[in-house]
């Protein structure tokens, strides 16, 4: 008799305890707020930022390693490395609050990352592959800078907007470009 008593019980609490947590929730009427999910890609070390006085020697080590990378396929992985760097300097320079050197560094990564999509192209018409899960990590890069270019238009001066509106243009239209890759 116990045992078909504890039994009981246990259901009606388990049965009643959940549905009037419910009611109660959907009774308050106020909204849930959910937070939005952050892009989980690591940026890399930016290095030297553009307003250190030899900024100049990374960016001539930067062009002679792309003209010097022959193989496409390293050149695309190079041109995301290079892109992950100026977006990662664009966010070191405006928490240092240099708002139009950082805009600079961002559209200069874009502009990097803009390069990939036309080379992943070449390289099937030549009859290579990407390396697996590349267009899964692009794809991955271009949301993470969706998310840091939103993040400088909440942190930068209104005068920034126009800028930033247009780097948001430009990630748009990259996402496009990946969405049409295999």
């Amino acid at each position: 008799m116990k045992k078909i008593s504890r039994f009981v019980l246990i259901s009606l609490f388990l049965v009643i305890f959940p549905t009037m947590t419910y009611f109660v929730m959907e009774s308050s009427g106020a909204p849930v707020n959910t937070p939005q999910e952050k892009v989980v890609y690591n940026l890399p070390y930016p290095g030297i930022l553009s307003d250190h006085p030899l900024y100049f020697l990374k960016i001539v080590r930067d062009r002679i390693s792309e003209f010097l990378t022959r193989d496409n396929v390293k050149k695309t992985q190079l041109y995301l490395l290079y892109s992950d760097k100026r977006v990662a300097m664009a966010m070191s320079l405006a928490k240092k609050g240099k708002s139009q050197p950082a805009i600079d560094a961002f559209s200069k990564g874009e502009k990097y990352f803009l390069k990939i999509p036309e080379l992943l192209k070449e390289i099937k018409k030549q009859g290579g592959q990407s390396p697996s899960g590349f267009v899964e990590t692009l794809k991955l890069s271009n949301a993470k800078h969706s998310e840091l270019i939103g993040e400088l238009m909440k942190t930068l001066p209104e005068g920034n907007q126009e800028y930033l509106t247009s780097l948001l243009n430009l990630n748009l239209e990259i996402k496009k470009l990946l969405e049409t890759l295999p």
